[in-house]
């Protein structure tokens, strides 16, 4: 499967945006899908995971109750909607998926996404 993100840009610390992550198959049924980021100099995080069946989406503690994932399975895209933007959410966002597992930690994901900048001033 092929992912395709899009939606980053600069916004002001306490603005939203909104990230898209199309797939180029349907997931619906067959894949979890994730986002994660990376800023300059740090590792990689997870950010949020919706499972394959669906059911309420799982965060990072640095983003629970400001983010919110979805997925609109007719599009094969998910959606990251962000509020309340800070300056320490600016980062790569990558979208990622894996075939459904009965894995729930946000592990071995093999498809990938090209990433997508959100930068937040202050």
């Amino acid at each position: 499967v092929q992912l395709q993100a899009s939606g980053g840009g600069l916004v002001q610390a306490g603005d939203s945006l909104r990230l898209s992550c199309a797939a180029s198959e349907d997931t619906s049924i067959t894949f979890d899908r994730a986002w994660f980021r990376q800023a300059p100099g740090k590792e990689r995080e997870f950010v949020a995971l919706i499972r394959y069946a669906g059911g309420s989406p799982i965060y990072a503690d640095s983003v629970k109750g400001r983010f919110t994932l979805s997925r609109d399975n007719a599009k094969n895209t998910v959606y990251l909607q962000m509020n309340s933007l800070k300056p320490e959410d600016t980062a790569v966002y990558y979208c990622a998926a894996r075939r459904r597992t009965v894995l729930t930690a946000p592990l071995n994901f093999p498809y990938w996404g090209q990433g997508t900048q959100v930068t937040v001033s202050s």
